[in-house]
């Protein structure tokens, strides 16, 4: 009886270092960013620790990137928070997914996180759910969007970077924060009335 392929080539890509590949999101929009996280919080990143977890078909690497929570919008995420993400290295093996963020110590970011410890990337929106925190040339905290570029309104989230949006000054961070704050009210103050 022959043994279908991919049983046969599973192992052997396993031990040279895996890669899901072709990871496809849907960019939510703001409203959609603030409604679906459970956590939104402003922090730095102060640790990374890769380990296997489970067993027979489900053992897999995570990597716990810890933070020290600077700034919590919404939910509960206490001084520090730590998140769970598919993929890491561990003893030389490397396992990685297409398109999540990678962290290092010592990045700013600005996070909106969904069913951490269950979803293999818990970032609303895999890549979209992490801003960069930068300082631009003028001393300004600036947000970066997953896919590099200046944040410069809450409109131009979930659609492709717009050349209106493009004209404008990117968005401080505070005024972001604002922003956030103001939509989490706003739902809360719906779902009281539903």
């Amino acid at each position: 009886m022959k043994k279908p392929i991919g049983v046969l080539l599973f192992p052997v890509l396993f031990s040279l270092g895996f890669t899901a590949t072709a990871t496809t999101v849907i960019p939510p929009n703001f409203d959609e960013l603030v409604s679906r996280a459970q956590t939104i919080f402003e922090g730095e990143v102060t640790g990374l620790q890769s380990q296997w977890i489970g067993e027979g078909a489900e053992h897999r690497i995570v990597t716990y990137v810890t933070f020290k929570v600077d700034d919590v919008l919404k939910g509960d995420a206490g001084t520090t928070y730590s998140m769970r993400m598919l993929g890491g290295t561990v003893e030389g093996r490397t396992m990685a997914v297409s398109d999540a963020p990678k962290f290092k110590v010592g990045d700013h970011d600005l996070l909106f996180v969904e069913n951490n410890g269950s979803q293999f990337i818990p970032l609303v929106g895999i890549q979209h759910g992490r801003f960069r925190i930068q300082t631009d040339e003028s001393g300004r905290e600036i947000l970066l969007t997953g896919a590099n570029q200046p944040l410069r309104d809450v409109s131009q989230l979930g659609t492709a970077e717009a050349a209106v949006v493009a004209r404008k000054p990117a968005l401080s961070v505070n005024d972001f924060k604002s922003a956030i704050r103001s939509r989490v009210a706003q739902q809360q103050a719906k779902a009281k009335i539903q």
